[in-house]
């Protein structure tokens, strides 16, 4: 059987193309049996041996001298191959463009355009291709298929002016038309395929709804960066009305719920944060807006937990969904920089945000009381002495956090409640001779002599004790940030009181 033809002018026998036609059709459906394999691993080898087979068929199309009835399949095998490479890399790369250029290549072999039009972009190919004197009608809904993936990648590198004349020329457009992106995609109309139409992973039509959603999500968050928040909200109002998957989604409610915070609007911004709560895995994004929320709203209880479960939320690793074998609205957006409402930061980020609060809130004591030890929460450790480390550092901190409180009731001149933080911070690390120093002082001051003598005796009992059995080591950073509530001299101290005695109390 011969494959040879002439340029434009003969064809391949008819069951040879009939045999390729098949080869694409199979092959389609083996990619779609993969979308709903079970098993991962076997999902990913019949998606594999698919995307080699639609390879492997493009080189036998493509090592014949192009031919217009053949085209019409090439272009065909060629959007099949970009769509199925692009959803299993989960995005655009750069070879991707280079099947496109050689797709329009072999169209304008056809029309005998060869030459210096080979040497220009996919810009320039595109515009000889659609504004070609005789337009190959046959050819046109292949084409506008190829037209939409040329949007997808140029979508997702941001090539908006290259993107917007493409489109102009797809609809037929003037010069000094709209350049409105969003327009342009409802405007455009892809031609219908025919019954008889080899077969398509996802047809040109179902590509601009992912291709609309996706420009109108990107253009509400870029409006929304910038603070142009009615046209955010009109945007992202599109985007959620469109071809959503739930993680986008949960991605779109929660910038709806950022901007209307930022217009004024709180209680329809927690609907649609709840709603992206309750919508997918990846609750991070929401749960920080909501702290943000809460915060603008002054409730700082709902603000801090809040923050609480974002921790815990950055600790777990999200359950993905497996994608479909689509260009879908996910590979067209570009990932969360530090402006977007979207970025939500690491987990180290976030504990320090929650700390920075709750020391703004005068909420330390709480967060230090809810706080746990990783050793507790892992079981007894096997060495006492080291694991025990950071279960005494929490209640070192814990007694300073107290001790600092009760020294502001004491400035202010407020012994009384003083000495109720006195007194739980001696409870709380019961061996911390800087709590039960201060705790002393304040009673002193109360004229509560015999409480202050009682514990004064225990003081003095103490010292007489070797060192190493009153207090623990702390690491340095602990030493240095827990020596200014520390009295000057506790020898001093004991003296000065033992004096101040007129005679020796017995209790």
């Amino acid at each position: 059987m011969s494959h040879q033809t002439s340029l434009g002018t003969s064809v391949p026998q008819a069951n040879c193309l009939d045999l390729w036609r098949e080869k694409n059709d199979q092959l389609v459906r083996q990619a779609k049996v993969a979308q709903d394999a079970g098993l991962p691993l076997r999902r990913q080898q019949l998606a594999q041996d698919a995307l080699e087979g639609l390879r492997g068929l493009l080189r036998s199309l493509q090592g014949l001298p192009a031919a217009v009835p053949v085209l019409h399949l090439e272009l065909t095998v060629i959007c099949n191959f970009i769509t199925l490479r692009a959803s299993l890399a989960q995005g655009f790369i750069e070879d991707q463009a280079q099947d496109i250029q050689q797709g329009l290549e072999r169209v304008l072999e056809t029309q005998e355009q060869l030459g210096p039009r080979l040497e220009c972009g996919l810009k320039e190919l595109w515009n000889s291709i659609l504004h070609a004197s005789s337009p190959l009608l046959e050819l046109l809904p292949a084409l506008h298929h190829l037209a939409g993936l040329q949007v997808a990648l140029w979508l997702s590198t941001d090539c908006l002016g290259d993107l917007t004349l493409l489109l102009q020329t797809l609809n037929g457009s003037q010069s000094g038309a709209s350049e409105d992106l969003l327009m342009l995609l409802k405007t455009w109309s892809p031609p219908a395929k025919k019954s008889d139409a080899p077969l398509t992973l996802q047809d040109a039509r179902g590509l601009r709804d992912v291709l609309l959603t996706a420009s109108a999500f990107r253009q509400g968050l870029q409006e929304l960066i910038t603070g142009n928040l009615h046209r955010a909200l009109s945007n992202l109002h599109e985007a959620a009305s469109g071809l959503c998957s739930r993680p986008v989604l949960v991605q779109v409610y929660t910038a709806l719920g950022t901007c209307l915070r930022k217009m004024g609007n709180p209680q329809r911004a927690l609907l649609y944060l709840v709603a992206a709560l309750k919508g997918g895995s990846n609750s991070g994004p929401p749960l920080l807006e909501a702290s943000r929320l809460y915060r603008q709203l002054g409730n700082t209880v709902a603000e801090l937990e809040s923050l609480e479960l974002l921790v815990e939320a950055l600790s777990i690793t999200p359950s993905s969904e497996v994608p479909h074998l689509l260009i879908e609205v996910e590979l067209l957006l570009p990932r969360p920089d530090p402006a977007s409402p979207l970025h939500c930061g690491t987990q180290s980020q976030v504990k320090h945000l929650l700390a920075s609060r709750c020391l703004q809130t005068e909420r330390c004591l709480e967060l230090l009381f809810r706080a746990t030890p990783k050793d507790k929460e892992q079981g007894p450790p096997s060495n006492c002495e080291q694991g025990c480390t950071s279960n005494v550092a929490l209640q070192q901190l814990r007694a300073a956090a107290l001790i600092s409180r009760g020294l502001e009731w004491v400035a202010s001149g407020q012994d009384t409640k003083a000495l109720q933080d006195f007194l739980l911070s001696v409870q709380v690390c019961p061996g911390n001779r800087d709590a039960s120093f201060h705790l002393l002082q304040n009673l002193k001051r109360l004229d509560r002599r015999d409480e202050a003598t009682a514990l004064w005796r225990r003081l003095e009992a103490q010292t007489k004790l070797p060192q190493e059995n009153a207090t623990w080591s702390l690491p340095l950073y602990l030493e240095t940030c827990l020596s200014w509530i520390r009295p000057p001299d506790h020898e001093t101290l004991l003296g000065e009181f033992r004096t101040s005695l007129p005679e020796p109390c017995d209790l």
